[in-house]
């Protein structure tokens, strides 16, 4: 019988990475990325076993760039219909109070998390364009919604509540909902098969440090914490966000640089983080510069560290120990570096790093900390697109 393959879609404002998934062995059989949607020269890229396909053109909208990305799956020997896609899954970043679980798409979902948008401003509506498209060209398949904050609906109220006027919070959906999730709740469960340990047993830390980047406390298999809050902003500082701030520094720019909505929206998400601190989003960037004595990107890389060890140190105390500590996504995975710095000096709490491990050229998953060392320090390459495709399959 022919394993069934999952379409796995994420619909960006100008761009669609996609993949074609055997949920089953883990493998990705193509993978895509379609960018610069609405410009005047747009591209798309396919890698697939045989090799890449890779195109300039113009891409007028989400449309033609689904069609386009059907077309080069084609030209790499078969299409959609030969691969016999079983669903489509969908990540959606904001699934607000409603969505907790993986949803099969329907009109009715659709119109909800069109009403979800004012949630996530700058990711809900791609994502909903994204999958009214793909139902268009993909009709008789079942379509399915995978949620980034669903992972995080374990929250407690203490957690999850801003402390805010009750009535206010209640009628704007303000609550901290978390990111990420997906991908903290491969990773964990990865560390836990790479352990071999029940997933049940442990209480664990999740660092996912990309672009965006997030913590997680987790424990038992559910989270009770995250770094991030109502929106991807809050938490640790990122490629271009800010990440924790005094909501005072938001009402005095308002008052007297005469920053209105719009104008806080772009410096907090476009240009703050390690972008606003030393003009370089990208991590290698930064790094680069700090090796050549640049010392806006030295304080930037810093300001970066102190960040994440202050939300170690937080989770600690919220799981009273820890059994694992794990580093995902680009930065994490990549940046021994960054690793050694978040977690030195820890040793009276059974956190011991080994250089030679942590340095090591390796790229799957594995342990990087000392044998002497109480807790474990896992690096663990994040799969939200397998993972999703796995949501969507069982689902169907």
């Amino acid at each position: 019988m022919t394993e069934p393959v999952v379409l796995v879609i994420n619909s960006g404002s100008s761009s669609i990475k996609f993949q074609l998934v055997h949920p089953a062995a883990g493998d990705a059989v193509g993978s895509g990325l379609v960018e610069r949607i609405g410009e005047s020269s747009g591209r798309i890229v396919y890698h697939h076993p045989g090799g890449v396909v890779e195109r300039e053109l113009v891409i007028p909208d989400h449309t033609a760039g689904l069609h386009a990305a059907e077309d080069v799956i084609a030209e790499a020997g078969r299409s959609l219909d030969e691969w016999g896609v079983a669903a489509v899954g969908h990540r959606v970043v904001h699934g607000g109070p409603v969505f907790q679980e993986p949803t099969v798409v329907d009109d009715a979902v659709v119109a909800e998390l069109q009403r979800l948008s004012p949630l996530a401003p700058l990711h809900n509506p791609p994502n909903v364009v994204g999958i009214e498209v793909a139902r268009r060209l993909l009709p008789d398949v079942p379509h399915v919604a995978v949620f980034d904050t669903a992972y995080f609906h374990t929250l407690s109220e203490a957690a999850a509540t801003y402390a805010i006027d009750a009535e206010v919070a209640r009628t704007n959906g303000v609550r901290r909902y978390g990111f990420h999730g997906t991908s903290h709740e491969y990773v964990s469960g990865r560390a836990a098969a790479f352990l071999s340990r029940d997933y049940g047993e442990l209480d664990q830390i999740v660092l996912h440090l990309g672009n965006g980047a997030s913590a997680a406390a987790i424990r038992g298999g559910r989270a009770v914490d995250t770094s991030m809050g109502m929106t991807p902003l809050e938490g640790l500082v990122m490629g271009t966000r800010s990440g924790d701030l005094d909501p005072g520094v938001i009402l005095h720019l308002n008052r007297n640089a005469g920053m209105k909505g719009d104008d806080l929206d772009d410096l907090l998400n476009r240009h703050s983080g390690l972008k606003g601190l030393c003009g370089e989003n990208d991590f290698r960037a930064v790094k680069q510069m700090v090796a050549d004595g640049d010392a806006a990107a030295k304080l930037a890389y810093d300001i970066y560290v102190h960040r994440v060890r202050r939300y170690v140190g937080a989770y600690l105390v919220e799981l009273g120990g820890v059994d694992v500590i794990t580093f995902t996504a680009g930065v994490g995975e990549h940046d021994a570096d960054l690793r050694r710095d978040v977690l030195a000096g820890l040793g009276r709490l059974g956190i011991v790093i080994d250089d030679e491990r942590n340095a090591s050229a390796e790229t799957g998953e594995r342990r990087i900390s000392a044998d002497d060392s109480t807790v474990e320090v896992l690096v663990v390459p994040t799969n939200e697109e397998l993972a999703i495709a796995r949501k969507a399959i069982a689902l169907v």
